[in-house]
């Protein structure tokens, strides 16, 4: 478990940096211009990321009262990207610090954004982060198509695992 979960971090910190490649290159008003999706925005889109995987590893810290970052963002996009990989990094991290696969197997305990408790093992939650991140890389492709990007990124897991074996 602990490998194929190496594995996911590390191919979720070269999608994102792809991603996050293709968007600083963009003028802020692409960025900014409103698309049909989940988020209307790709701006939204990477602040949903990223504060996502950033409350996920707060709840897999144990904190209690974890911070939604987005919400007291007041920062640049480009500074957002900085802290988005970072917090990519430090589940990459989290995953290299487990012991052994028993250390997946741990249920963490955590209220959900509704204030409900909730009870996940702690692989099944990684699992959900690095999906959840690669949901919405998927509708950024798309955002970046309808805003008439030129340059859409290859962020399948194929392609870094191609990459991987070089």
């Amino acid at each position: 478990m602990k490998e194929i979960l190496r594995q996911f971090a590390a191919y979720n910190i070269w999608a994102n940096q792809k991603i996050i490649e293709t968007l600083l290159k963009l003028p802020q008003s692409d960025l900014n211009k409103e698309v049909d999706s989940s988020f209307n925005t790709l701006t939204k889109t990477v602040y949903h990321v990223w504060s996502a995987e950033a409350i996920w590893i707060q709840r897999l810290a144990l904190v209690e009262h974890p911070d939604w970052v987005e919400k007291n963002f007041s920062g640049s996009f480009k500074e957002s990207t900085i802290f988005w990989q970072k917090v990519s990094k430090e589940l990459m991290q989290f995953v290299e610090k487990q012991y052994n696969d028993a250390a997946f197997e741990h249920v963490v305990q955590y209220n959900d954004r509704k204030g409900q408790m909730q009870k996940n093992r702690v692989g099944d939650v990684l699992l959900h982060v690095f999906n959840h991140s690669t949901f919405h890389r998927g509708q950024m492709i798309t955002q970046l198509r309808q805003v008439g990007a030129k340059t859409i990124p290859n962020t399948d897991l194929i392609a870094f695992a191609r990459l991987a074996k070089k």
